[in-house]
């Protein structure tokens, strides 16, 4: 049964944003249970806490980093909305409940193999990228966060699947430009670089040949 518990005693969950976000990774990390980075050895929480802590530097409001922890939880749990919605409420107002719950449908893929299964990937990813197109300029912008972190060394660690990735990633920011200016220019340079090097282990590989 999913559980999760909080960190500090529940008089303090209302008095510091950073306890409350504690809380929220807390949460996160029990819904995706034992989930593992697919090319490192942590738990998949980490990977959410980056994306969070990239969008702090730009000194964005706590509804927008709750939701960026909590990005992937719908799209890769069992977790319900109204469970997320409830654990929110106990700790931020209903506005803010709302828009971070709204956010995270904003990031949850809607076209998955699931779903449309006479799609192959490519489609579905096309379809997925003009859905991202058009949701909010916060939505984006955790969206730039999630692409720097899972483009990171991706050709060091997962080269085999790095060009179809960084083909993607590419992509979605020609499309997503309603964002923070800087975190997408940042995300197209974590591209760029990534793809300079997925060129030199191409030639390396080669090479050896």
């Amino acid at each position: 049964m999913f559980q999760w518990q909080y960190l500090l005693h529940e008089n303090c969950r209302f008095y510091c944003v950073e306890t409350i976000l504690k809380n929220i990774a807390a949460f996160a990390d029990a819904a995706h249970g034992d989930q593992r980075r697919k090319y490192a050895d942590e738990r998949y929480v980490e990977h959410p806490i980056r994306v969070m802590k990239t969008c702090q530097q730009f000194g964005y409001p706590l509804p927008v980093l709750a939701a960026a922890i909590l990005h992937d939880v719908l799209e890769d749990t069992d977790v319900t909305q109204q469970q997320i919605r409830e654990f929110l409420l106990s700790m931020m107002t209903e506005t803010d409940t709302n828009y971070t719950l709204s956010l995270v449908t904003e990031l949850t893929d809607v076209y998955t193999k699931d779903k449309y299964p006479r799609l192959n990937r490519q489609k579905r990813k096309a379809k997925e990228a003009d859905r991202l197109e058009k949701v909010s300029a916060d939505a984006q912008t955790i969206k730039y966060g999630d692409i720097i972190d899972n483009a990171s060394g991706i050709v060091e660690h997962g080269a085999d699947f790095a060009p179809v990735f960084l083909k993607e990633g590419a992509e979605l920011l020609k499309k997503m430009k309603k964002g923070n200016k800087n975190l997408h220019q940042k995300a197209m340079e974590v591209i760029a670089n990534e793809m300079d090097q997925l060129r030199t282990y191409d030639l390396h590989s080669k090479k050896e040949e």
